[in-house]
């Protein structure tokens, strides 16, 4: 497959179609750009996505004839406009969203995914995010990639031979960064407490946000971790670098560190590109609890936003406002 013009590359999307948008720090916000640019050409269009990065245009109010939005995710950039009726939000647990791609109970038409340029077998690369990304691809009968040479190629399942792809255009982007909280002192007060609860030996799990990080700043003399995660960040990799995660302990992928994808800072992006001993996999596998149990001492690292006062802890709403 010969790279093509981003104009050309979009004009394949039939009105009508279902599209699955490729998230996080892989969001192929160059394919996104012009899909808006050609919005007056378009009808009909039902973009679907966990969390993406960039400004979301299509989910403005003034494109609303044209796209609707579906969200598996809420994110910030789509956040303000989830009172507006073309946005919709499907609430499902992350590990159960590639099966409703492959069962088609939410049929994908269009991939727009962001990838790394083909190796030297013709294989591309979903880097950072794998997630429900492998599911989505599989089930699309158009994938259309923006192919960039600053997204590292990842070890795992996210390969795609360049065959495969009904357009390729090379656009290279720097990819989007999250910088670590400066924790204040309550927070870090936490993140010790937290800290103290975990044993040597135990596989992690660890969310997003301030309090994650500050438990990973507060692990420095633990022993033996792994990591199997739906995602992590610069906080794991200051562990993986320090030689506190080395996965020695555990029992399904012992030395490896297990995610679906990946957000933080470039040093991250470049610590994993090419490295064998970081495993990016979909999400259906490793947030499979049968999966999860095979680990030893598995400790999951989380914020939340309610809890009530039977212990109910809800980590996506407050109130009405998700």
């Amino acid at each position: 497959m010969k790279s093509t013009s981003l104009t050309d590359a979009i004009s394949l999307i039939p009105n009508g179609s279902r599209i699955f948008v490729h998230g996080g720090a892989a969001t192929p916000n160059a394919l996104l750009r012009e899909l808006v640019l050609q919005a007056n050409q378009k009808s009909d269009l039902t973009m679907i996505h966990l969390h993406t990065e960039g400004p979301a245009e299509y989910a403005q109010p003034q494109y609303s004839n044209t796209f609707r939005v579906i969200n598996l995710f809420v994110g910030s950039n789509v956040r303000k406009q989830m009172d507006y009726k073309h946005i919709d939000y499907l609430p499902c647990f992350l590990s159960e969203i590639p099966g409703l791609f492959l069962s088609e109970q939410c049929p994908l038409d269009v991939a727009l995914l962001h990838v790394s340029p083909p190796d030297r077998f013709g294989y591309c690369s979903l880097g950072v995010s794998a997630d429900v990304a492998v599911a989505a691809a599989s089930r699309s009968e158009i994938l259309i990639a923006q192919v960039n040479s600053k997204m590292p190629r990842l070890h795992g399942d996210g390969l795609i031979h360049k065959s495969q792809f009904h357009a390729m255009v090379e656009m290279d982007e720097e990819l989007p960064q999250l910088k670590s909280p400066v924790p204040s002192k309550s927070v870090q007060k936490i993140g010790r407490f937290v800290a103290e609860l975990i044993e040597d030996g135990s596989t992690l799990q660890m969310g997003i946000g301030s309090i994650p990080d500050a438990v990973t700043r507060e692990l420095t003399q633990h022993k033996d971790l792994g990591l199997h995660s739906e995602m992590w960040s610069d906080g794991a990799l200051r562990l993986i670098q320090n030689g506190v995660i080395n996965n020695s302990l555990k029992k399904i992928h012992p030395g490896k560190s297990v995610s679906t994808f990946l957000l933080g800072s470039k040093e991250l992006y470049d610590f994993v590109d090419d490295n064998p001993s970081v495993l990016n996999l979909a999400v259906d596998y490793v947030n499979n609890p049968i999966n999860i149990a095979r680990n030893p001492k598995v400790v999951a690292i989380n914020s939340a936003v309610e809890v009530d006062l039977t212990g109910q802890v809800c980590a996506d709403s407050v109130g009405h406002k998700i």
